[in-house]
């Protein structure tokens, strides 16, 4: 026979079964359906723009390089981001060139990383790569091609050679791990301030020795003017004496003598006659 407290335990386990039975489902999927939004969350992850994205399970670089945009993942993955835009690197070294002259150049780097290598060089490198890689090995570039050249060269027209020797000086050592080179550009070139005296003394001479050619060319000029001038003058005397008769030089007085009798403020005119030696007397106001 069962007794009272066994039934009303056999009661009380029939409530409870279906409480659970009714509510249990439910929430079983609620918690089922939570779990699955909570990891479909988790497994998509985004790339941004100008970017790539080095995964890692557990710490460990799997390899694989997402490109810019939205992606499904595994959720246990974690996503690292690297910029794989053009990135601008300054440096200002002191360097000797190859007459022992130290030089103070400013000089800026145009690279970016290669998306194909990103993984590799997040494993091998870290996102510091520039810091770590290439930096230092620019300046080491930058030292070994001045070493090689005289100091004129670096601030004269072979500025761009020596900018080209440095690319490919550096090329050789960071473009394998997947850093790719644009362009080396020499911002500023500084010498020495004994060199730097001298270069501005002979710039001064230079132009003074251009001032005096200038001066020089303008006094030719000036002479040959003048000289073009005299000889006008003399052409003309000459045109002229040639011209000039005695009979005209006769006729000619005798007008300017006519002129100055009709003047009002003339009372008597005495002309000598050179050759009969008979004067000529005007009275004003009366022709002769």
């Amino acid at each position: 026979m069962r007794t009272k407290g066994e039934d009303d335990l056999d009661i009380r386990d029939a409530g409870l079964g279906g409480i659970w039975g009714r509510y249990g489902k439910q929430t079983a999927c609620i918690l089922l359906v939570v779990v699955g939004l909570m990891l479909l969350w988790a497994s998509v992850t985004t790339v941004g723009s100008g970017s790539v994205g080095v995964l890692t399970l557990f710490g460990r670089v799997t390899g694989e390089v997402l490109p810019e945009g939205i992606h499904l993942v595994n959720p246990f993955k974690a996503n690292h981001e690297m910029t794989v835009r053009t990135q601008e690197i300054k440096e200002t070294a002191d360097v000797p060139s190859q007459e022992g002259l130290i030089i103070s150049m400013d000089v800026s780097l145009l690279m970016r990383l290669a998306s194909a290598k990103a993984a590799d060089v997040y494993q091998k490198v870290g996102p510091d790569y520039a810091e770590v890689i290439v930096k230092p090995s620019l300046r080491s570039a930058i030292r070994e091609v001045t070493a090689g050249n005289t100091a004129s060269a670096l601030w004269s027209t072979a500025r761009e050679s020596l900018a080209e020797q440095i690319r490919s000086q550096l090329s050789s050592t960071v473009e394998p791990r997947g850093i790719m080179l644009e362009r080396i550009l020499l911002r500023d070139v500084r010498p020495p301030a004994t060199v730097r005296q001298a270069i501005e003394a002979k710039q001064q001479a230079d132009q003074e020795a251009q001032r005096m050619v200038y001066v020089l060319q303008k006094e030719r000029q000036e002479a040959d003017r003048k000289r073009i001038e005299a000889q006008g003058i003399a052409d003309f005397q000459k045109i002229v004496t040639q011209g000039i008769s005695e009979p005209l030089l006769v006729w000619k007085g005798i007008e300017a003598t006519e002129t100055l009798a009709k003047s009002p403020n003339t009372k008597v005119i005495v002309i000598g006659n050179t050759r009969n030696g008979l004067p000529l007397i005007l009275e004003p106001g009366r022709a002769p």
